[in-house]
């Protein structure tokens, strides 16, 4: 049973184009080396140093780098004690109802039951400087990442031809320099799919761990069946414009009004150009069509390109949330709110905090149901 699994799980007719076998890719020629899916193991280890990595930096970086800006961590009012209260906001929401039934128990106006579900909100928030490191983190990672990246890519015939990326497939080389790409985009990632669960919680948070998953699987799976050249062009264009994304979110955290506004223009621009124009036109048309054309379809490549499809349906989904921010930076003048960012509450009494540098101003209760600003807030209730 376990040999029969194993055969089908590394099927040759799956992985690779016809003729094509695993032990033509063990025996390359001198000189030359193709890709095997057991150097990937070295992702795993290396996620955990990422990781630690992020830690060391956060701590000995990016909060002196905040110290410097004056974004201070602050120390948030704490909720009485109450083990009724405590567990209800543990486990959901309450509704109006709820709030009835949780008044005549207690025997308090609901007001302060309000007021205490918002207390205890605001003392699970991370602070802005806490937001602020992990931001510095991925900014850095990305512009590290993608600077490595283009030096590669630039000399790469491939970039400017991208109809190379299928000849003589899957027989080629792959340099030092895709390998080391490779294995620290997939450890970052990695990274990022465990330390979501600890990080600020997103609005998008299963948006992205369907992101996560699909972006892991094509980075293996490209690597897998040598699809490297391919998968290079779109990890360089997905880190692009996710550097302009966590430069505004700093500028944001900073205070910085019109450079987080310039660097959001920036970043709108990029992830339009990058995951709507070149992404689908450049890189997709390339896998979908020009791949059939030279090499013929083959069941990895019928996967392949669906996970392709998954991410450039989130591209979608995210630049309509990204749309609507421009919009309403058009009319108000700044960039007040990420939809893409993060979960907001929506009680009558909260404050919203804007990325305007004036904290005094508020929005309305009316504007309640709309979604978390750029400051990456986090709340569950």
């Amino acid at each position: 049973m376990t040999s029969f699994i194993s055969a089908w799980i590394w099927s040759e007719r799956f992985w690779f184009p016809e003729n094509v076998t695993w032990a033509d890719l063990e025996r390359p020629p001198p000189g030359v080396d193709y890709p095997q899916l057991g150097h990937l193991v070295y992702a795993f280890p290396l996620a955990v140093g990422v990781f630690l990595l992020r830690l060391l930096f956060e701590r000995l970086v990016a909060k002196p780098c905040a110290h410097i800006l004056q974004i201070q961590a602050g120390v948030p009012r704490r909720a009485q004690p109450n083990d009724v209260l405590e567990r209800v906001y543990q486990s959901k929401c309450p509704d109006a109802k709820q709030l009835e039934g949780l008044s005549k128990q207690l025997d308090r106006d609901v007001r302060k039951i309000q007021r205490w579900f918002r207390v205890r909100r605001n003392q699970d928030r991370p602070s802005m400087q806490k937001k602020f490191c992990e931001s510095m983190w991925r900014f850095t990672f990305y512009l590290g990442v993608f600077i490595y990246a283009i030096r590669h890519l630039w000399a790469s015939p491939w970039m400017w031809d991208v109809r190379q990326c299928w000849q003589n497939y899957p027989f080629q080389h792959i340099s030092r320099e895709q390998y080391n790409y490779y294995v620290a985009e997939l450890a970052f990632y990695w990274s990022l799919m465990f330390s979501q669960f600890i990080d600020i919680r997103r609005k998008d948070f299963m948006i992205m761990l369907v992101h996560h998953l699909a972006t892991i699987m094509l980075i293996t799976f490209s690597y897998a069946n040598n699809m490297i050249r391919a998968g290079t062009l779109v990890m360089c264009l997905h880190d692009a414009s996710d550097v302009f994304l966590e430069a505004a979110k700093l500028a944001n955290y900073a205070k910085y009004q019109k450079l987080c506004d310039g660097l959001f223009v920036l970043f709108s621009i990029s992830f339009f150009l990058a995951r709507l124009v070149f992404y689908p036109f450049w890189v997709v048309n390339s896998v979908l069509f020009e791949s059939w054309e030279i090499i013929g379809p083959y069941r990895a490549w019928w996967l392949l390109n669906g996970l392709l499809l998954v991410l450039q349906a989130l591209h979608i989904i995210w630049f309509y949330l990204i749309a609507r921010i421009a919009i309403k930076a058009i009319f108000k003048g700044k960039v007040a709110k990420d939809d893409r960012s993060d979960i907001e509450s929506s009680s009558d009494e909260e404050i919203y905090s804007t990325c305007n540098k004036n904290p005094s101003q508020t929005i309305k209760p009316k504007d309640s149901s709309q979604t978390a600003n750029l400051n990456g807030e986090a709340h569950d209730c």
